[in-house]
């Protein structure tokens, strides 16, 4: 079977991940395997011991402190399925952990009080309170989100598939908050929509348009059962792509690595293709592992000459960073930021030698040859200023290895600068794509799941998996 063919079957995105490399095999490969199961599960413990088992509710970082994240805490729901079926906690404490944060964000108060509430039209607001889960300060109501949490009750509410009382409400609230999301009243500029909405102003003058994380949403926007939008809106989002060339890879772009990967924690993309992948004669899988590719090679030729980039250290995405200045290091003055949505692509290129972890980590199902033995390099070379309780530290910049007045983090003296925050956000795509990649827990069980499997059939995929599953309704 040739390769165009057999994408259709789910094969040959995959097999194209060993290009480069052959798998680890005998010591290497239980070394490799070993790691994995000490990052996995350090990861696995960030959601378990820090988010309340009251409400459920996620912090944005730790042992900073800060607001509730929202898309952190669908992470955090992500999560505690992964930590049964590894048997770190038990199928029922995960029940009940995921139980409580379905019922808080079920029961919170949704109404256009400008404080108060936790959200409104079924979307909730980017961060919440600690204290009492309601609107922090005054930040927008998010679509993208909101829709990450959603993925995350989706997907427990699949997995939960038991007769046991908790598990079937479980499986009814999750199905209720999707339903109750309102997706038609989010296109303030249809067929598109809007990337938020504030009590006072009403909704933001930004719509999504082009390819980067919010393929989720438009699946869940299109799969909605109560308030669906229709084929047209992918349409729209799909005509602001940008497909080119990056490092020898060509693919479509999108310059921080988290718009690669967010989506593929939740839907397997792996031989199935929508009309712009069926134009382009591959999946959105392939297209990311393109972009894992690229990066790691922009990291090798290492253009703006900063320190410890190559083979055992590339990732750029959205992170925390140590200020925003100019420093002198070398000789050379050079600009750094703090909290940047950092990337490298023919799009753009933003980067001040920062790189995140988790933009690797997080590539692992695409190009686990090269990735498992980055992650291990990290590890190795930079030690416990980098890789701590909970895995890897959010960020590191070798190349600002001079004292500095620092927003974020710490400088080690010859060494550079290290992150002492670690980032919801950032841990939750690490440990679901570990876990992807090795028994596909998230993208089996999502495969069962009758919203996503409609809204990737609106949006106009087919073949592979989807195909199959439509097969047998």
């Amino acid at each position: 079977m040739g390769c165009a063919a057999a994408l259709l079957a789910l094969g040959c995105a995959a097999s194209t991940q060993a290009k480069s490399a052959a798998p680890a095999k005998g010591a290497a490969a239980a070394s490799q395997a070993a790691f994995l199961d000490t990052l996995e599960r350090r990861t696995f413990e960030w959601f378990w011991d820090l988010s309340d088992p009251r409400t459920g509710l996620t912090p944005d970082r730790w042992p900073t402190r800060s607001f509730v994240s929202v898309s952190a805490t669908g992470f955090a729901l992500t999560a505690y399925p992964i930590g049964a079926e590894r048997g770190w906690v038990s199928r029922s404490h995960a029940a009940q952990r995921t139980l409580a944060t379905l019922r808080f964000l079920w029961s919170a108060r949704q109404d256009t009080a400008a404080a108060g509430a936790t959200g409104y039209r079924g979307f909730f607001y980017h961060f919440l309170d600690p204290t009492n889960g309601t609107r922090f300060e005054d930040v927008e109501l998010s679509t993208i989100d909101t829709a990450l949490l959603l993925a995350g009750a989706l997907f427990c509410g699949t997995y939960f598939d038991r007769a046991a009382v908790a598990e079937a409400e479980i499986r009814a609230v999750a199905d209720s908050l999707y339903a109750r999301a309102d997706w038609t009243w989010a296109q303030a500029r249809p067929p598109t929509i809007a990337l938020g909405w504030r009590p006072r102003s009403g909704h933001l003058p930004y719509d999504w348009r082009g390819y980067d994380e919010a393929m989720i949403l438009h699946v869940l926007a299109l799969g909605s059962s109560t308030h669906a939008v229709g084929p047209e809106t992918w349409e729209a989002w799909a005509r602001g792509y940008r497909w080119g060339t990056f490092q020898g890879q060509e693919h479509l772009g999108f310059a921080p690595l988290f718009g690669h990967q967010y989506s593929h924690v939740w839907i397997d993309f792996r031989g199935i293709r929508d009309a712009y992948m069926r134009e382009h004669g591959i999946d959105y899988f392939e297209n990311s592992r393109r972009a894992a590719l690229a990066q790691r090679a922009y990291a090798i030729a290492n253009p703006e000459g900063y320190r410890g980039y190559g083979e055992r250290l590339w990732g750029l995405s959205a992170c925390d960073g140590p200020l925003d200045g100019t420093v002198t290091v070398g000789g050379r003055a050079r600009e750094f930021h703090t909290y940047q949505a950092r990337g490298a692509s023919f799009t753009r290129v933003t980067d001040d030698g920062t790189i995140a972890p988790t933009a690797a980590a997080a590539s692992i199902a695409f190009a686990p040859e090269l990735v498992i033995p980055t992650l291990i390099a990290m590890r190795d070379d930079w030690g416990e200023p980098l890789f701590g309780r909970y895995g890897f530290l959010d960020a590191l910049n070798p190349t600002l290895d001079v004292p500095a007045s620092l927003h974020h983090g710490r400088v080690v003296a010859g060494r550079g600068w290290f992150d002492t925050d670690y980032l919801g956000i950032d841990q939750g795509p690490i440990l679901a794509m570990i876990e992807n990649h090795r028994t596909g827990l998230v993208w089996r069980t999502m495969r069962r799941n009758p919203h996503i499997v409609r809204g990737l059939e609106r949006a106009g995929f087919s073949g592979g998996w989807l195909d199959s599953a439509a097969a047998g309704r």
